[in-house]
């Protein structure tokens, strides 16, 4: 028997938060069960495009972030969708451009939409308004609305229904390892050192300038100390600006883009995250099964505070008194094992993908599915 086959609409398969979820669910899902395809919006290849071919999945692509045609987008999906009558469940993760695929995968018989929310906020740029009034449509073209967090759900759908589908990962994979902690530390020679770390896209909302007046003023406090970014994006070079302008050349490692990540959170020391806005960010989970103390700002979602290792700080607070928190914490802090409380709390990556399996199946076989648990809540109308 053929598996079912999921379209996924994303802009790209680059790695980060969203598409990691998708990754980590796909490994994990039978996939002589249920397969994945992906529907992208750029014409060149991205990270994960290897790994979702190997795995059997089908990856079409668009140009129309690259060319702003929009008319043309809308004849290719059309032209798409009379083409590919197979998928009866798209998963949408693209909420910008939602209301236009699913109104058209409707009308040629897509049974199941779902427009899933990964984001809480968009900063208040012409750009990131004009987004903003394209979000509002989506609910009302999907059948099923998903959010990676009450506040991301609220944000997207509000005034509706949504379940939150839980950002699980490989809890076991990410725990404190002493071992390869020491070996990662003596690879990039910083045996010695304090290593503040964070992951993230180097997009507007990570607050990458922020981070590093944290890191000059703890700089301040403890000499013998680096910072450690890991990631690519839009203002990388910007940032790397800054970082010279601040002579902070020779103790700011910029790793781009990493595979080995649940070694990389081994060698920190501990985790910041000052970010303006979050859905619920993976990196966060996979700091807490790392054991590593975390610093993050009050704008991300408390559902992230999954073990007693998160601490939220303001972002009203200035970097000095960032960096003197850092110390703190540093201070009272020790790694740990969380593996238990982080599959206990519904964040191990198998439960996620068997829930959404199970989901997938019901819906293609055009059943009401059953509550899916604990991972998988219905919020109330408000």
């Amino acid at each position: 028997m053929e598996p079912i086959r999921i379209l996924h609409v994303v802009p790209n398969m680059h790695r980060a938060g969203l598409e990691t979820f998708i990754m980590n669910v796909y490994r994990n899902i039978d996939r002589e069960k249920i397969q994945f395809d992906f529907i992208v919006h750029y014409k060149q290849r991205f990270d994960y495009d290897d790994e979702i071919e190997a795995l059997g999945g089908k990856i079409y692509r668009f140009s129309v972030r690259e060319d702003n045609d929009f008319i043309k987008y809308i004849r290719q999906l059309n032209a798409f969708f009379r083409r590919h009558r197979e998928y009866s469940i798209l998963h949408g993760h693209m909420e910008s451009f939602g209301f236009i695929y699913s109104k058209i995968a409707s009308r040629y018989g897509v049974k199941v939409i779902i427009a899933h929310s990964h984001t809480a906020f968009v900063i208040p740029t012409l750009k990131g308004l004009t987004k903003y009034f394209m979000n509002k449509p989506w609910k009302y073209y999907a059948t099923e609305l998903f959010a990676c967090s009450d506040k991301a759900g609220r944000f997207m759908f509000p005034r509706r229904r949504f379940s939150i589908i839980k950002n699980g990962i490989d809890c076991k994979q990410y725990a404190y390892n002493e071992g390869i902690r020491k070996e990662y530390r003596s690879k990039f020679n910083i045996n010695n050192k304090t290593v503040i770390g964070h992951v993230g896209r180097f997009n507007t909302e990570k607050n990458h300038k922020f981070i590093v007046d944290i890191f000059k003023e703890y700089k301040k406090i403890d000499n013998n100390s680096v910072l450690v970014l890991v990631g690519e994006g839009s203002l990388l070079e910007n940032t790397k600006a800054k970082v010279k302008q601040l002579q902070l050349e020779d103790s700011v490692y910029f790793l781009g883009v990493r595979s080995d990540m649940a070694n990389i959170y081994q060698m920190f020391d501990i985790f910041i995250l000052p970010s303006l806005f979050e859905g619920l960010p993976i990196v966060g989970i996979e700091a807490q099964a790392a054991g590593l103390p975390l610093l993050v700002s009050g704008e991300v979602t408390s559902e992230l505070c999954i073990t007693d290792l998160v601490h939220k700080y303001s972002l009203e607070a200035s970097a000095r008194q960032w960096a003197k928190e850092i110390q703190h914490i540093l201070g009272i802090s020790n790694r740990q094992v969380t593996t238990k409380t982080l599959i206990d709390a519904g964040y191990d990556i198998k439960e996620t993908a068997s829930l959404l399996q199970n989901y997938y199946i019901n819906k293609a076989n055009y059943r009401v599915p059953q509550q899916i648990g604990k991972s998988m809540k219905k919020q109330e109308e408000f």
